[in-house]
């Protein structure tokens, strides 16, 4: 049993500190935007070497070692376009009246190199586990890519939480995109598929050796779905969970904006990631 609670505590500890992280961070002055990405560039560099190492590991050691790489790399993901570095053609906000396919296309447009990027990043992992022994970085990567992909979607079709008060300026536009609705008949769909997918992993994990490498792959990453299925709840329900990060959101001292202390609901690598870019 320690072996299991070792797993989900450090899947917790990892998401609630990358993600105070980069809120430090996306709270900075713009100006420090370019030296914060830069180390977490080195950062992402050396996960992607940590991938390639541990592929080879069937161990304990090693599914700790790629899932983390697997965060980190995300986090670099979410850094890259929260600071408005890789983001898409579009860089403006949503023309009145507009709706549907139009507002959906317009939408994409202002993240579509974002996207395809992570394409091209996902490709590369699944390259260097392709066959391996331990792909668990990769796989992380995969379940923080569509429950944020899944995370987005409601936003577009309307949730009541759109936490536009911590976004970066440069990027606060893309709330324009995103309308306010009590709920959509998307959630329940997305909810509920990502809860059998992670009650399917749990009985997995818990039907082989605790202290064995497939149990702990497989609880690290039932751990991740968990607390992208809450950050969906989080995005329709009345909570806050700001308090969470109290020590990264600060006071909100980004240049050009004003000076606030940020209560309300805080991203995961931004709201599974980081969610709202609409794209």
């Amino acid at each position: 049993m320690l072996s299991y609670g070792i797993a989900v505590g450090y899947a917790l500890f990892l998401w609630w500190f990358s993600t105070g992280v980069i809120l430090y961070l996306d709270q900075r002055p713009e100006r420090t935007y370019p030296w914060s990405m830069a180390a977490a560039t080195l950062v992402m560099l050396a996960s992607f070497g940590v991938l390639a190492w541990s592929r080879d590991m069937g161990t304990v050691l090693g599914a700790y070692a790629s899932f983390t790489a697997g965060v980190l790399i995300w986090g670099w993901m979410e850094m890259s376009y929260f600071m408005g570095f890789i983001t898409g053609p579009r860089k403006a906000a949503c023309p009145e009246h507009c709706r549907g396919w139009e507002r959906f296309r317009l939408a994409l447009a202002t993240s579509i190199y974002h996207e395809l990027l992570i394409v091209l990043a996902g490709i590369l992992m699944v390259w260097l586990t392709w066959g391996a022994v331990n792909p668990v970085g990769t796989w992380t990567f995969v379940i923080l890519w569509l429950m944020r992909w899944s995370a987005k979607l409601n936003l577009f079709l309307g949730v009541p939480n759109l936490n536009e008060d911590w976004l970066p300026e440069r990027i606060r536009f893309l709330t324009t995109y995103l309308p306010k609705r009590p709920m959509n008949l998307l959630f329940p769909v997305s909810v509920s598929v990502a809860t059998v997918i992670m009650c399917l992993l749990v009985d997995r994990a818990l039907a082989l050796p605790a202290d064995g490498f497939g149990a702990s792959a497989l609880l690290l990453g039932a751990t991740l779905l968990a607390l992208a299925i809450l950050e969906h709840w989080l995005l329709v329900l009345p909570l806050a969970d700001g308090a969470l990060w109290s020590w990264a959101l600060g006071t909100g001292d980004r240049e050009g904006a004003p000076t606030t202390v940020l209560d309300d609901k805080a991203p995961m690598l931004e709201r599974s990631s980081r969610a709202t870019g609409s794209g």
